[in-house]
């Protein structure tokens, strides 16, 4: 019999491959007899843990010191494999990073810039395919850090150089290109991202995301002005695409840098979810497969948007392979749960009422729904009525 693991994070608990683990530990105790394969693919959505994903479907971990969201010095971490690399952009520019958490003041200052960094980074090692996950970033700067850790210089009226961060961009007179990074003719991006936000407006960057990362509504309207002034210059310097990108499905992703990754870096964007699973190939490695367990923190509303569970129920519908969710917590019905493709959900809050308790012992629990799920398999390893779980 063999099992197919590919659980994402439980985020603020544990990583994707500590899930996995996890569960394969109470699995094979539950099973309790030789005969039980259990293959582990942490996944991902395109955002935090992308990394994850990307290692543990055989991608080399590679550490950056890059510049952080606020310019102090960040170990970021990427992961290459032959000429292809998968960055995090939270590991160089997420709000993870803030020392005091989001504020007015981080919100109008800080900066993309490590990103870019990390993207030359990986340009060094020879890549010339890069999947750009974004999710969880500190930055309003429309990706224009991504652009100056790339090379290019931004310059006020007076030719002073601009410091990094989305309030600073209403100074913008003009970029300076002279430095900037050549070798980005010869790559191919990818942005994963499910945003599908515009740059600017009522449904921009500044205004749906920007209070999330400390603005105040003051700081929106300024930062959403300071944003139209450097599409403005970048459509000077680069010519009208650059205008027609911040309108773009996704130009809003991570504070702008959807914008600057479809208007400079002729990114392709791809739903998150597919992306990971197609670098992990996750459904060849679903092909004979008698079970595939998935899973997230939260099991919700959200979650039937293309989250991790979903893109994985999909892919081992596909190949006819029974599938279960197991979750901190399940916000969903039984009939959203079935329509969505699990035979069952089992949570860590069938185990423990306290939630705070299930994320504090989230592997114990973890290992014990493991185990449940392994006795069941061991009882009908003969007949495989796996829709009970």
């Amino acid at each position: 019999m063999r099992v197919v693991i590919a659980p994402d994070k439980f985020k603020g608990s544990l990583s994707a491959p500590d899930v996995a683990r996890h569960l394969a530990t109470g699995l094979l105790a539950g099973f309790g007899q030789t005969g039980l394969e259990v293959t582990r693919i942490p996944v991902a959505d395109g955002g935090e843990g992308t990394i994850d994903a990307a290692i543990g479907s055989g991608f080399n971990r590679r550490t950056a010191t890059v510049t952080g969201p606020l310019g102090e010095p960040v170990q970021a971490d990427f992961a290459v494999r032959n000429s292809e690399a998968v960055i995090e952009m939270a590991a160089a520019s997420g709000l993870a990073l803030l020392p005091d958490g989001p504020t007015s003041d981080t919100a109008k200052t800080a900066t993309s810039i490590g990103t870019g960094e990390l993207i030359r980074a990986a340009l060094d090692l020879g890549c010339r395919r890069i999947i750009l996950g974004v999710g969880g970033s500190a930055n309003t700067d429309a990706g224009a850090g991504v652009l100056q850790g790339l090379g290019a210089v931004f310059l006020d009226e007076d030719g002073n150089e601009l410091p990094g961060g989305g309030a600073a961009l209403s100074r913008l007179k003009s970029i300076d290109f002279a430095n900037y990074d050549v070798r980005l003719e010869a790559t191919d991006f990818v942005l994963a991202s499910d945003v599908d936000n515009p740059l600017l407006g009522a449904s921009g960057a500044p205004a749906i995301f920007g209070p999330q990362k400390g603005a105040t509504p003051d700081d929106v309207t300024k930062l959403d002005e300071a944003l139209q002034n450097f599409v403005d210059v970048l459509a000077e310097a680069t010519g009208p695409q650059a205008k027609h990108a911040a309108k773009a499905p996704g130009a809003g992703a991570a504070g702008g840098v959807g914008y600057i990754a479809i208007a400079a870096l002729k990114a392709e964007r791809r739903p998150g979810i597919d992306v990971v699973l197609e670098f992990t190939e996750l459904e060849h490695k679903l092909k004979g497969a008698d079970l595939v367990i998935t899973g997230e923190g939260s099991l919700d509303e959200q979650s039937l948007l293309g989250k991790t569970p979903m893109g994985v129920a999909r892919a081992a519908a596909r190949q006819g392979v029974p599938v279960i969710a197991v979750c901190g917590r399940s916000t969903l019905s039984r009939e959203q749960l079935t329509d969505a493709g699990f035979h069952t959900v089992h949570a860590l809050t069938d185990l423990e009422d306290d939630v705070q308790k299930c994320i504090a012992e989230a592997g114990p629990l973890l290992e014990q729904l493991g185990k449940h799920i392994g006795v069941y398999l061991a009882e009908r390893t003969e007949n495989k009525e796996y829709l009970n779980v």
